[in-house]
């Protein structure tokens, strides 16, 4: 199977990725690491990650 193509550079580290995959079920602990004390919203799927390149279109808070 080929890995699936990537809409831009760094998509696999961001949480709409990860969601996707099913990551914060299977690795709850290093969800929380990337989400807990949120500084950065997608500006696309409205989530929040405690660092700005776990995001497609992070805006700081």
């Amino acid at each position: 199977m080929a890995k699936a193509k990537m809409p831009h550079p760094g998509h696999d580290k961001h949480l709409c990725y990860l969601n996707n995959l099913g990551f914060q079920v299977t690795n709850p602990k290093e969800y929380k690491e990337l989400v807990s004390d949120g500084k950065f919203m997608c500006r696309i799927c409205g989530r929040v990650a405690t660092s700005g390149k776990n995001l497609c279109k992070p805006v700081k808070l």
